[in-house]
């Protein structure tokens, strides 16, 4: 039955659209993807910040646009193929990080992408509620449309902070109050 949602929900946003004259549901929104070479996959409130850094690196000729998935169940697999067949590059920002398995979004999308010769990134942005700025997305999609960061990538990661605590934490060889000891050392505690 939820499988059958992916051939109804496009109907009822078309029905909305109709009735109060905007969009809203619908499975996914493309933004300035007429001829994107490169395409950020997201989904949730993050979208507008998204949007307006594309629209500053479109200002500045980089050919990049984004793709907004509305329902990630049922997620619409062979929609978002059919989406990014043009991609040379597909940049999926998560807001949340499942240890061992990556970015739950990114997982689906890399589903969708299965046989296809794209590069694909995960960026993790926003965790514990860090901010999510324009100056940090427009740097990290440069980096990636040069094909220049890690297949999983933190956004604003303070990478001396981590080492720390891993020598720490391999020094005294028992697990601990990891997160104090972080904030601690960047004097915010």
């Amino acid at each position: 039955k939820q499988m059958q949602a992916l051939d109804l929900i496009p109907g009822w946003a078309a029905e909305f659209r109709k009735a109060f004259g905007r969009d809203s549901g619908g499975l996914m929104h493309e933004y300035r993807m007429e001829d994107a070479d490169t395409v950020v996959v997201a989904l949730g409130s993050v979208l507008g910040t998204i949007k307006d850094t594309v629209d500053a690196l479109r200002d500045a000729g980089h050919r990049i646009g984004v793709l907004g998935i509305t329902s990630f169940r049922p997620f619409p697999l062979a929609a978002v193929r059919e989406a990014l067949v043009h991609a040379e590059r597909v940049i999926v920002l998560e807001k949340s990080f499942a240890v061992g398995l990556g970015g739950i979004l990114a997982n689906d999308v890399r589903m969708a992408m299965t046989g296809t010769r794209r590069h694909g990134y995960t960026v993790v942005a926003g965790l514990g509620g860090r901010a999510i700025t324009q100056a940090s997305l427009a740097k990290v999609f440069e980096q990636a449309m040069r094909d220049e960061i890690e297949p999983l990538t933190f956004l604003d990661l303070n990478q001396a902070a981590i080492d720390r605590e891993l020598a720490r934490e391999q020094a005294q060889r028992r697990s601990g109050p990891s997160a104090e000891n972080i904030l601690r050392d960047l004097g915010v505690r």
